[in-house]
């Protein structure tokens, strides 16, 4: 184990972050935006606005009309003196209730094929037992800690930009096209990153940035307000999915039926033409043995900007394939973790992981009254992760509470053990907080979210207590940063099922959702 050499800095407030950025000669800019998706503008008051103290430039832009200041209170003031009218946008009708309807419909839809091995028809007539279940997820926010911002200034012969991003090459490609300078005549100067969890490899508060810049003639400092960065990101995808399962008589899997839908942003060349690869990892590499495995996907369309969030598509497969896992286990009769055990027969790796964690967690020794144990475990980004989750619930109520969680990690061949642990423990927490909490509520053809009053995030008193044990492995280095995140969220709903009897098919996991649930267990 090694300190990170960042410490020093970020404790004593040294550590510059894209925020901290201060160039001379600089305004502040805000930015007036469409209330609902595609909306136009019908008009603004561009005099009231230049009318406030401090206001020197009103600059209409891609996304928006950009209003900037000596300030940023006095930008904020100019940008709300614009008084802007705007129209309808492209589906006003557009609410949380019409796109969980949407992913629920599209799941009647045909789908292209993914993975198709053997035959799943047939598998799933000759059952000893069919299960099947339907799982729905919401679109999620990155809710980073510091919000998207950006420091541009575009002169004749050059461009400074100084960012916290994920996405250098974008940056630069970004710059080009709105300067038209050369690349070698653009500096791209990357700040520390106050939270990125994919958010920050898309540049439009870049490109905003720029644009300003260049219209002005100055160095430009945006900053996104909170409510900014909730309702005019870019989400984790919504996603539904119908699952049916075979079992024969000595209790094994035969037949896997998943049919997912999910909007398209990541299309890779070795993914089968017209399938997003996010949407189907997990799955077309199912980490269980099953002779007859079919993958569909059905792309969803809407306006509602999708793109990576911390594990990508195994956020989503993770805890259906997980929690599925669990129900066929019930079917069978069999422990889950027994039960996982005889269907990765082909994967020491991750039969040890299993084995760690249970034994680490006391898999099958009694817990306190009224708490119960959940295990999961997921092979992503080249890493193997178990968790097994200790949770107890309240039946009145229907809160959950997760008292503790265990993790076991194979790598491979561990540098800085540190690290590791620290990206287990940040994972479950972020985890853990799109499990019980977090969803992107729509309305009016926009997003109705707007700060941490009504997006709600783990707080420190509901985190669980963590263990980490990582494995000694020759196998090959996999990531850490990202495949902690998928085991817990079905670690925890098949705690809960252990607890209740209640199956848990939809996130997040709110006191509702819970009731209901057990209402119909």
């Amino acid at each position: 184990p090694v300190p990170r050499l960042d410490i020093p800095a970020k404790v004593n407030g040294k550590a510059q972050f894209g925020i901290d950025v201060f160039v001379p000669d600089m305004l502040y800019a805000a930015i007036a935006r469409p209330p609902a998706y595609g909306a136009q503008v019908i008009s603004y008051d561009e005099k009231a606005a230049r009318q406030m103290p401090g206001v020197g430039h009103v600059v209409k832009i891609d996304r928006g009309i950009a209003v900037c200041a000596d300030t940023i209170d006095a930008s904020w003031k100019g940008r709300d003196a614009l008084s802007v009218k705007w129209n309808q946008g492209i589906q006003p009708h557009l609410s949380t209730q019409t796109v969980e309807k949407q992913l629920t419909d599209s799941l009647n839809r045909p789908g292209i094929s993914a993975r198709n091995d053997g035959d799943v028809e047939s598998a799933l007539s000759q059952a000893h037992k069919q299960v099947r279940a339907e799982y729905i997820l919401p679109y999620l926010s990155h809710a980073t800690m510091e919000t998207m911002n950006c420091t541009a200034h575009v002169r004749s012969d050059g461009c400074d930009i100084w960012v916290p991003t994920q996405g250098q090459t974008r940056t630069l490609q970004a710059a080009t096209k709105i300067t038209g300078l050369k690349p070698e005549q653009i500096q791209v100067h990357t700040t520390y990153v106050g939270g990125g969890f994919g958010r920050r490899a898309l540049v439009e508060h870049v490109e905003e940035a720029v644009q300003i810049s260049k219209a002005t003639g100055r160095p430009i400092k945006l900053i996104w307000s909170r409510e900014e960065d909730i309702q005019y990101g870019a989400y984790r995808p919504g996603n539904s999915c119908r699952i049916a399962g075979a079992i024969d008589g000595q209790g094994r899997v035969t037949a896997w039926s998943h049919k997912v839908v999910a909007p398209m942003f990541f299309v890779l060349p070795f993914a089968p033409p017209g399938v997003d690869f996010a949407a189907v990892s997990g799955l077309i590499n199912l980490q269980y043995q099953i002779p007859n495995l079919s993958v569909e996907y059905v792309k969803l369309e809407n306006p509602i900007p999708a793109t990576f969030w911390r594990s990508v598509g195994n956020s989503h497969n993770g805890f259906t394939l997980e929690s599925f896992m669990d129900e066929l286990a019930d079917a069978a009769g069999k422990d889950p973790l027994e039960f996982r055990l005889q269907h990765l027969e082909h994967d020491p790796r991750a039969q040890r992981v299993l084995q760690t964690v249970a034994t680490q967690a006391g898999w099958g020794k009694p817990l306190a009254e009224g708490q119960a144990r959940g295990v999961a475990c997921l092979h992503a980004f080249g890493s193997y992760v178990a968790q097994v989750a200790e949770v107890s619930v309240e039946e009145k109520t229907g809160v959950v509470k997760v008292h503790r969680v265990v993790c076991a990690v194979d790598c491979g061949p561990i540098v800085n053990p540190d690290t590791v642990v620290a990206q287990m423990e940040g994972a479950i927490t972020m985890g853990l907080s799109a499990a019980l909490k977090e969803k992107i509520e729509f309305a009016e053809g926009g997003v109705k979210s707007a700060n941490f009053l009504d997006y709600h995030l783990l707080r420190m008193s509901e985190a669980p207590d963590v263990e980490v044990h990582i494995l000694e492995s020759d196998g090959e280095i996999g990531g850490v940063g990202e495949p902690g995140v998928p085991p817990l969220a079905p670690a925890v709903s098949n705690a809960v099922f252990a607890a209740t009897g209640a199956r848990i098919r939809r996130l997040p996991m709110t006191p509702e959702v819970i009731l209901e649930a057990i209402q119909e267990s």
